[in-house]
């Protein structure tokens, strides 16, 4: 059974006692007679429901709903009145208090309105549950075994607590920034609201601007005449994800800005002010400092978009995440094509801790399920992720000096030499098995057969 924990605020002593006499068997209740206490108390304990009478001493229960919904919309409050004030009523609902509650307080009328209120947080609990579960089911990101990931994975937890506060993702391609940027999302407040992403670098800069605030009827050439919402306001309530935030330009930089210090935007061609609250995640692998230095990029914008900055660190720089998250992607392409592959050899497993992995986990998974295609289950082996652009590890940085006569080399044909004088050696090394010569160049078989098909054809022709 689940437990719920109610806070009661009201000033009269007998009312606090008699609920909480009431109904402490069934939920764990807490009184406070201010809601200045209780406020403060909810900074450290969240409570599921609150019963807040109107007519408080110090702070009003009005004051203190709006403070209470700004620091944790999803708590329903019920009002307590003292009698049926219309006005104040109908001021607490449109803060969205759950209902209200009329003194004298009858028990029974109170536990029903309770209840109706705790089912609304029980399900929301469930779908809240039903979304980690599906975020961590669809995030290998969050497979995460290194200090420097779980470090991420913590400071994600903790500011995804607030429903509006800005936050700036950095990192570079293939990171897993739109993935923390998600669970930014869902583990916080803004998750019963929707989330929207838009690439700022693959949308043409004359556009942006509509696209982020939308446009009225016939505002330009082909504008639809029932014009369109922008993405900004289809975010209302939830969360908007900027990607490849260094790519906007400065117009809608400007506008941008103006949104995110007042809540106000207008539509193109709109001559109406609108205002929505929704809060906003950005990435970016470019360097914003040097763009601000260039005068490309607004420094106030980067101020207001960083109130808090997360950097996800690259896939060299969490080495013990690579082997749990290549399983992962091994397991999951083997069931998506329902090639049984079960293991990695040996050598597979020691390139990877020595590739440099400059694509980041995006690398990694289009790696795993190239492999997957190509190789013979169950054992994934070096040859399979290979490419022909893979230098291969352990060649020395430095290959001492280098003669080159004053006529010159000719250099693709010397390459072309050694190339072949390679492939042949490894052949006769591996006495005619192209896929232990594959393995001796570490190549990919497919790679070296098409090699040894260009080396015949040349042969011929010449």
């Amino acid at each position: 059974m689940t437990e719920y924990l109610i806070f009661v605020v009201d000033d009269e002593k007998h009312i606090r006692q008699s609920i909480e006499a009431t109904m402490g068997a069934s939920f764990t209740i807490k009184t406070f007679e201010t809601a200045e206490i209780a406020i403060e108390r909810i900074n450290t304990l969240t409570p599921d429901l609150i019963l807040l009478d109107i007519g408080l001493p110090g702070m009003d229960g009005i004051t203190a709903l709006e403070k209470i919904k700004k620091k944790n919309p999803d708590i329903p409050v019920i009002m307590i009145t003292a009698y049926e004030d219309t006005k104040t009523v109908i001021k607490a609902m449109k803060l969205n208090a759950y209902d209200y509650i009329i003194k004298p307080l009858q028990l029974e009328d109170i536990e029903i309105t309770i209840n109706n209120a705790l089912e609304t947080v029980r399900l929301r609990k469930e779908v809240k549950s039903l979304q980690e579960e599906q975020l961590n089911q669809n995030m290998p990101f969050f497979i995460c075994e290194s200090e420097a990931i779980q470090d991420v994975m913590a400071f994600v937890k903790n500011v995804s607590r607030s429903p509006d506060t800005p936050i700036l993702i950095l990192g570079e391609t293939g990171t897993g920034k739109e993935l923390v940027a998600k669970a930014i999302h869902y583990r916080s407040p803004n998750s019963r609201g929707p989330l929207i992403s838009i690439n700022c670098s693959s949308i043409p800069k004359d556009l942006v601007e509509s696209e982020l605030f939308g446009y009225e009827g016939g505002a330009f050439s082909g504008a639809s005449p029932k014009g369109k919402k922008g993405l900004i306001e289809l975010a209302s309530g939830g969360t908007l994800f900027l990607d490849e935030l260094g790519d906007l330009g400065l117009e809608a930089q400007a506008k941008l800005l103006r949104f995110m210090e007042s809540g106000e935007f207008y539509k193109v061609g709109g001559t109406t002010i609108k205002k929505t609250v929704t809060r906003i995640v950005s990435a970016t692998n470019k360097d914003l400092p040097d763009l601000i230095a260039k005068e490309k990029f607004r420094k106030d914008l980067f101020y207001r978009l960083g109130v808090v900055t997360v950097r996800i660190p690259k896939l060299h720089e969490r080495q013990k995440d690579i082997l749990p998250l290549s399983k992962y992607f091994l397991d999951m392409f083997s069931k998506k094509f329902n090639f049984p592959f079960t293991e990695m050899e040996s050598e597979l497993e020691k390139w990877m801790f020595e590739h440099s992995w400059s694509g980041n986990i995006r690398e990694l998974k289009n790696r795993i399920e190239r492999a997957v295609l190509i190789g013979t289950p169950p054992t994934l082996r070096l040859e399979d992720i290979q490419t022909s652009y893979d230098e291969p590890i352990g060649v020395a940085q430095g290959i001492g000096d280098i003669t080159i006569p004053a006529c010159g080399i000719d250099f693709t044909g010397t390459m072309e030499n050694l190339k072949t004088g390679y492939i042949k050696t490894a052949l006769k090394m591996a006495e005619g098995n192209e896929a232990k010569a594959a393995r001796l160049l570490r190549l990919n078989h497919h790679t070296l057969r098409y090699h040894i098909k260009k080396l015949k054809d040349n042969e011929r022709k010449g």
